[in-house]
């Protein structure tokens, strides 16, 4: 062990950055043990700070602080304080949500296909290369340098009470003016320079038609400045953004001005969205996803007039309602979803959708007790998957399983789940639902193996 390295091994290590691997890093090696690094491209050499470097730890974290042979990829990032480089030349860890700014676009995307296809092989046994999509059409005006694509966003507040975001894997709030990633409406707002002080989060949603944005503020735990706080925040915010304030224990939203809840549309419908109830993110990703599910079941004609169907953890009803266009009065679609508000609003969305049965329960005991056989099954879990209980239940009964995931490791899991039922992979889509990001969105079509 040299000098150098003796001395500075739980500090900065010169290190070769390695393949990528799911979770926004880079596998790199020194003296045997791996490294995860985040901020560089595969094929690099560059010196890394160390963020976890435990003694027994298994493998080390670090950050890029230092270029020395960069890849023909890395552009200048377009957002300071999520650089590695520059946060670091300021003492501080870069923020997390950006973590591929320094990657041009279209490598991007290929990094991603190259963790969707080492997923698919290592947890279900699957060789297959799929092309990472790009989504910046004409629904997505202005995303073609992929920003200004988030309609929602989340902010922590320093402890001075302005606006901030999270280093990554840290509890540190930095102060942020800017949210690149962020539609203009949201950036529109200037929360940057609102008194932010008794407030320990905020949700802001300004959706892509352009309808009144949502401000959700999360009050800290002092009950006796609440009121005033919220009354004082609530004067600095524009009269035509409707402000709510949440409890996140009771899941509440109380009114302070305009709504609780946002207005969408996409696929032809409107949706009423509550503040906190789930929505894809992406200005364009609604239609994105409900085209390339349609697609699947139309094309293999498993989603017709008179077709029983199952929309499980169906939200505010993005695909129900265009399940229920496709399938007619003379069909059924069965939509469940676990949270008590998200299904409240799709009672309110689907009210004039007579073939439409909406039950707010957990999936897996909704489908034991169901009685019905599915001709098709949407499947749009959380980033945790849907799991082994959820694959059994649907055992092999229905004719296709479009699968909708945001997460290829839990996807992978529950392929290798449904393969094991007797199930196949019959056509797969993965999308840059998020870049500068390490995240996508896939669409798989199963069906029952021949």
């Amino acid at each position: 062990m040299s000098p150098e390295t003796a001395t500075q091994s739980h500090t900065d290590l010169v290190v070769d950055v390695g393949p990528v691997a799911h979770g926004g890093h880079c596998v790199a090696r020194h003296e045997g043990r791996v490294v995860f690094v985040r901020h560089g491209i595969p094929g690099e050499k560059v010196r890394v700070r160390l963020t976890e470097s435990a003694p027994d730890a298994k493998f080390w974290r670090g950050d890029v602080v230092e270029v020395l042979a960069a890849s023909p990829d890395r552009v200048e990032h377009f957002w300071d304080f999520a650089d590695s480089r520059r946060s670091w030349s300021h003492r501080h860890p870069p923020l997390g949500g950006a973590e591929l700014g320094h990657i041009s676009l279209a490598r991007q995307r290929s990094l991603k296909a190259e963790v969707l296809a080492e997923q698919l092989k290592r947890l279900a046994g699957v060789e297959r290369v799929t092309e990472v999509e790009a989504v910046d059409g004409p629904a997505a005006a202005g995303t073609a340098d992929g920003l200004a694509w988030r309609t929602r966003a989340g902010f922590a507040v320093t402890p001075g009470g302005k606006l901030g975001m999270h280093a990554h894997r840290s509890d540190t709030v930095l102060p942020v003016r800017e949210m690149p990633l962020a539609v203009d409406g949201i950036n529109a707002l200037r929360l940057w320079e609102i008194d932010l002080q008794g407030i320990e989060r905020v949700e802001v949603a300004a959706p892509a038609n352009g309808s009144r944005p949502l401000v959700l503020l999360v009050p800290a735990p002092a009950p006796g400045t609440r009121a005033k706080r919220l009354s004082a925040i609530l004067a600095q915010l524009p009269e035509d953004v409707s402000v709510a304030s949440f409890d996140p224990a009771k899941g509440e939203a109380l009114q302070l001005r305009g709504r609780t809840y946002v207005q969408e549309t996409a696929a032809g419908h409107d949706y009423r969205v509550t503040g906190d109830g789930f929505w894809q993110i992406h200005r364009a990703g609604p239609d994105t996803l409900v085209g390339a599910m349609t697609g699947f079941l139309r094309d293999g004609g498993f989603l017709d007039a008179g077709a029983v169907v199952a929309d499980l953890y169906a939200g505010a009803g993005l695909f129900t309602a265009p399940l229920a266009d496709a399938v007619g009065v003379t069909g059924s679609v069965l939509s469940v979803e676990g949270s008590p508000g998200t299904s409240r609003d799709a009672r309110k969305n689907l009210h004039g959708a007579s073939q439409v049965e909406i039950v707010q329960g957990r999936v897996e005991r909704v489908l034991r007790q169901s009685q019905r056989n599915f001709d098709a099954i949407l499947l749009d879990p959380p980033r945790a998957g849907a799991g082994k209980a959820v694959v059994n239940q649907i055992g092999t009964g229905p004719r296709a399983v479009a699968y909708v995931s945001c997460d290829p490791a839990s996807f992978a899991r529950d392929l290798g789940y449904f393969q094991q039922g007797g199930w196949e992979l019959s056509g797969l889509r993965a999308f840059d639902l998020y870049p500068h990001t390490h995240h996508m969105e896939t669409v798989a079509l199963l069906t029952p193996r021949r």
